[in-house]
C-alpha cells in the first residue's frame, strides 16, 4: 500500500468512526423520547445530583468546630431555600457557594 494511500485511509477511517459517534446518541434518543423512565430521571435527577454534590461538601466537615459547620448549614439552608424558591439549580449553587464563600472569609 502506498503511503499517501495509508494516510487517506487513515483519515477516512477516523472521520467514519467520528460521524457515527456523533450520530449515535440521536438515533438512541428518538425512540427514548416517550419514555417513562426518561421522564422519571429528568424530573428527579437534579435534586438526586444536588443531594450528591452537599453529602460530597459536607462530608469532611468537622462537627467540633462551629467555625466551619456554622457557614456550610447557613449556605446549605441558602441552597435549599433558593432551590425551593425559584427552581433554579444554577442559581440554588452559585447563591449557596457565594455565601459560604462569603461566610468562610468572615468567620476566619
Amino acid at each position: 500500500m502506498s503511503h499517501n494511500l495509508y494516510i487517506a485511509s487513515g483519515v477516512l477511517t477516523a472521520a467514519a468512526i467520528t460521524w457515527a459517534l456523533r450520530a449515535a446518541p440521536f438515533a438512541v434518543l428518538a425512540p427514548l423520547r416517550s419514555s417513562q423512565l426518561l421522564a422519571f430521571l429528568a424530573r428527579h435527577m437534579p435534586v438526586g445530583v444536588m443531594l450528591i454534590l452537599a453529602v460530597y461538601t459536607l462530608r469532611d466537615t468537622p462537627l467540633a468546630d462551629a467555625s466551619a459547620v456554622i457557614p456550610a448549614v447557613v449556605a446549605l439552608a441558602v441552597t435549599v431555600g433558593l432551590q425551593w424558591w425559584r427552581g433554579s439549580m444554577t442559581l440554588s449553587m452559585l447563591g449557596g457557594t457565594g455565601c459560604y464563600v462569603l461566610l468562610v472569609s468572615v468567620l476566619v
